[in-house]
């Protein structure tokens, strides 16, 4: 086994090499040994009310397509088409009647069965009937769509979410919120990098001053369950926080979903964050935000604002650590056991998946 992989106590732990984030062969790993085997989130199912709706989304290469069928189920195919491996939808739609490729016109239904394919009459031993898109394994919970790709490899997904719904309670389910807005960020670094960062406050006071003021650094905790973890803080109501309004009191409940799933949850506002690698050095990072009171614009555009704000902060420092990884110059330093036992709980996660897939 390699010893990088060992499994490290918390208290006298380091973080992984430099060679996890930068060596080019780790974008293959990560897809074969963690995102193909875990469950990673698709969509909030307000974006899938009606028949023929549909969401796309990349799961770490995948192309996959989300749609809800004519029988009402919701189901997340390969967004690959059969024939030439043409998209079947390039981005999110309503009420679609049957899903069309782009490229050569075949057409399926809702369900994936294909059912045309132009000028194809000739094509001996060519049955339409014969022809669907493959499915993933699907999970609907507080309002949002979970798919995997193997399923049996996956975590339990009851204990994937065990204790969450104990946590939000009745009045902060997921399911009830609307109104959603999408924002993306194509950020120089590993997909680990950045969700390194989210796990850990500790640079909440050197990098976020408008969070900071926002934030209880003091009460700032972090909670550990088997696949997922808990940052959680008040919020300060002052003269100082950046709009005292804007969420008003309460607590700001920050959830981590192993690999790169993240719900960040304030009074009113539900922003879900997805991490898709594009490659050893390049991630984007989808922010899907949703709303209890949909129709209240001002409040929607100032936390925008706002968080637009924080994540231009995040993809500075993630941007500069990752020149720091490939730069040659860096040894794996210790994680500090009060601020970023978030980030040794995704360390262990990924040595041990590493481990199993021989690495």
């Amino acid at each position: 086994m390699d010893a990088d992989l060992a499994p490290q106590p918390q208290a006298t732990a380091t973080a992984l090499p430099a060679r996890f984030y930068a060596a080019p062969a780790m974008a293959a790993t990560d897809r074969s040994a963690i995102f193909d085997r875990s469950w990673q989130l698709v969509a909030h199912a307000s974006q899938l009310r009606g028949i023929g709706d549909h969401v796309v989304a990349n799961l770490a290469g995948l192309p996959v397509i989300a749609v809800r069928g004519g029988d009402g189920a919701v189901r997340v195919m390969h967004n690959v088409c059969r024939h030439r491996a043409g998209p079947i939808a390039q981005c999110d739609g309503l009420a679609a009647k049957a899903l069309r490729c782009r490229y050569h016109g075949w057409t399926y239904t809702l369900e994936g069965q294909l059912r045309s394919a132009p000028e194809m009459k000739d094509a001996q031993g060519f049955d339409v009937a014969d022809v669907r898109l493959p499915q993933l394994a699907v999970r609907i919970w507080q309002g949002l769509v979970f798919a995997a790709v193997d399923a049996a490899n996956a975590p339990d997904f009851d204990a994937f979410v065990a204790g969450i719904d104990a946590r939000l309670g009745p009045d902060r389910g997921l399911e009830h919120y609307g109104g959603h807005h999408r924002a993306s960020y194509d950020i120089a670094c590993n997909w680990k990098v950045y969700v390194d960062n989210y796990l850990e406050g500790y640079h909440v006071p050197f990098v976020h001053p408008g969070l900071n003021r926002l934030l209880d650094y003091r009460s700032y905790r972090t909670e550990l369950a088997r696949w997922h973890s808990l940052q959680w803080s008040p919020l300060i109501v002052s003269d100082e926080s950046p709009d005292p309004a804007l969420y008003g009191s309460g607590d700001a409940l920050y959830y981590w979903l192993w690999p790169n799933s993240m719900l960040n949850i304030l009074p009113g506002r539900l922003q879900t964050n997805t991490v898709v690698p594009l490659g050893v050095d390049r991630c984007r990072v989808i922010f899907d935000s949703y709303y209890a009171d949909a129709g209240d614009a001002a409040r929607r555009d100032a936390d925008l604002a706002f968080s637009d704000e924080v994540q231009h902060e995040d993809i500075g420092i993630c941007e500069d650590v990752q020149r720091g990884f490939a730069s040659g110059s860096y040894v794996p330093g210790r994680l500090n056991p009060l601020r970023e036992t978030g980030v040794h709980h995704f360390h262990e996660l990924l040595r041990a998946a590493y481990r199993a897939d021989g690495l």
